[in-house]
């Protein structure tokens, strides 16, 4: 089990996880998985039940516990408390806001119980691994994608993520290093822009229906941070009569995505193996139970927005375009088959025919 006088070794580098000797996980050993919120499914569908399931096949012994903060910071913090009490030797996070969740894992090592960042980063000096892929470059795929299918002087909107996920801005700073220098030139015109607090496809829905407004229906382009920010996109532009003739990107590939792709609504989606980031996770996590090292997972080292040196586990990912990204992703992602994309007005398409 980890132990609190080592914390301080292995927070500071990936090497330093080679200082353990081989254990066993023992059958009190539990893990806490806390999910940041429901709006998106695939933290129940895709990463909580990837990483239980390479859990019950690696350390079957070892109780898994899942919480869900419904996007309240405050909720999670008591979630982690409750993890912590019911004697949690593990905190696997996804952080609602990667500032005021330092807490969670300064609360943690308090008790000598590491924390796992999984897709968000925590800025804590106690942050010991982040699970994520290169949403820099995510960010910047989704952007080109957006310019790669518009034209000198068109119109583009700017849906961003949740102002306090430290993924969205991150994924802003990879669409501007592509959009700036043309919004700088008038090669492309930036329109409207907006923050999605929570990646609450509701309020997506509003701003998109604000900028139609506010431009006379004038779009050309629109570079969405996530799917649900995509499909709130599309329905506003559906009532338009636009749907299907403005390039849309998306984060995720959630299945209704995929539908949309297929119907020729949304063009772009970034995929992830999140069951590889949750199987990620799992291993991880099973290393520290065991006290044995992780350097072979957690290749790379990052610094957190506090200056703190993280063990980072990087994960591939693939900007899918068109029928074809659709079938690379249900060709590389377990959780979903063609029979779950070709429902509805999808199963029309000559794809799922």
């Amino acid at each position: 089990m980890f132990l609190k006088a080592t914390k301080g070794l292995l927070a500071g580098s990936v090497a330093a996880a080679a200082f353990f000797a081989g254990g066993a996980a023992s059958a009190k050993d539990m893990v806490a998985l806390l999910l940041p919120e429901n709006v998106n499914p695939r933290w129940e569908q895709q990463d909580a039940a990837a990483f239980k399931a390479r859990m019950a096949e690696i350390a079957p012994d070892v109780d898994v516990e899942v919480f869900n903060a419904n996007n309240d910071t405050a909720m999670q913090q008591r979630q982690a408390e409750q993890a912590l009490t019911q004697g949690a030797d593990v905190l696997v996070v996804i952080p609602i806001d990667g500032d005021s969740s330092a807490i969670i894992a300064d609360t943690a090592a308090e008790e000598g119980v590491p924390t796992i960042a999984y897709d968000r980063m925590i800025n804590s000096e106690n942050t010991l691994v982040w699970i994520q892929a290169d949403m820099f470059a995510t960010g910047a795929a989704q952007a080109q994608h957006v310019v790669d299918n518009t034209k000198s002087g068109d119109t583009l909107v700017l849906l961003r993520g949740s102002p306090t996920d430290p993924n969205a801005a991150v994924i802003s700073d990879g669409q501007m290093s592509v959009l700036q220098p043309l919004f700088d030139s008038g090669e492309r015109i930036l329109g409207y822009e907006n923050w999605t607090p929570g990646w609450d496809p509701a309020i997506a829905r509003r701003s998109m229906d604000q900028a139609l407004t506010l431009l006379g229906n004038n779009v050309q382009g629109v570079v969405s941070s996530n799917d649900g920010n995509a499909g709130a996109a599309i329905a506003a532009m559906e009532e338009q009569g636009m749907a299907g003739t403005v390039p849309v990107s998306g984060l995720d590939c959630t299945v209704q995505a995929l539908q949309l792709m297929l119907l020729g609504k949304q063009t772009q989606c970034g995929w992830r193996p999140l069951h590889e980031m949750g199987y990620a996770a799992a291993e991880v996590a099973v290393r520290l139970l065991k006290d044995e090292p992780y350097d072979d997972l957690a290749t790379e080292v990052v610094q957190n927005g506090v200056g703190a040196d993280v063990a980072f586990v990087p994960i591939d990912a693939y900007s899918a375009v068109g029928t074809e990204g659709v079938g690379y992703v249900i060709e590389h992602d377990p959780s979903v088959t063609r029979e779950m994309v070709c429902q509805g007005e999808a199963a029309k398409t000559d794809f799922c025919q």
